[in-house]
């Protein structure tokens, strides 16, 4: 079965935390050129409940709506992830206040204590949300970490993206046109 079918199937059976770890294993598993990752593009952004890094109940629409958003599924050990942090920092940056910026932490190997301690030192400006449950690895369709969903002001999604090398810029210039 590949990669990008695994996800789908263990999540249909409920079983949210092997879905976890096949998005956690995804990116050594092969794929097609090409191939579809995650949500469809076009796709409206899941209104998912997560939980803040001090544990409260909170959802990803209140913390997208009304501005272009760039969501990035990650975790503290993902190589990919911390590649790709000078590119999300530089856009947070130059981006700040006209587009959203949301880190989503999946909870496979890491505690909401952990990952608050990691964002201290590495990832100012972004809010940050955990995923406990994996609903919103679920609902997303998330491959892997290092997963980047790109959204229009509407929430339509214009970009998916995975790896350590995404263009950021290319896919946030998409959701301002």
């Amino acid at each position: 079965m590949r990669a990008t079918t695994v996800l789908p199937v263990l999540l249909r059976r409920g079983l949210r935390i092997a879905a976890i770890l096949a998005a956690a294993v995804g990116l050594v598993l092969p794929r097609a050129a090409g191939a579809q990752l995650g949500i469809e593009v076009g796709a409206a952004a899941p209104d998912v409940a997560l939980e803040t890094l001090d544990g409260r109940p909170a959802r990803l629409g209140t913390a997208i709506a009304g501005k272009p958003a760039v969501i990035e599924f990650w975790a503290t050990w993902c190589s990919n992830c911390r590649e790709l942090e000078p590119r999300m920092q530089a856009a947070q940056r130059k981006y700040a206040g006209r587009v959203a910026f949301v880190g989503v932490a999946v909870s496979v190997n890491q505690s909401p204590e952990r990952v608050r301690r990691y964002v201290t030192e590495h990832l100012t400006g972004f809010t940050h949300f955990y995923d406990r449950r994996g609903d919103a690895v679920g609902d997303y369709d998330v491959p892997a970490t290092s997963y980047v969903v790109v959204t229009d002001r509407t929430g339509k999604v214009v970009y998916t993206g995975l790896g350590g090398e995404q263009d950021i810029e290319a896919a946030i210039q998409k959701a301002l046109k």
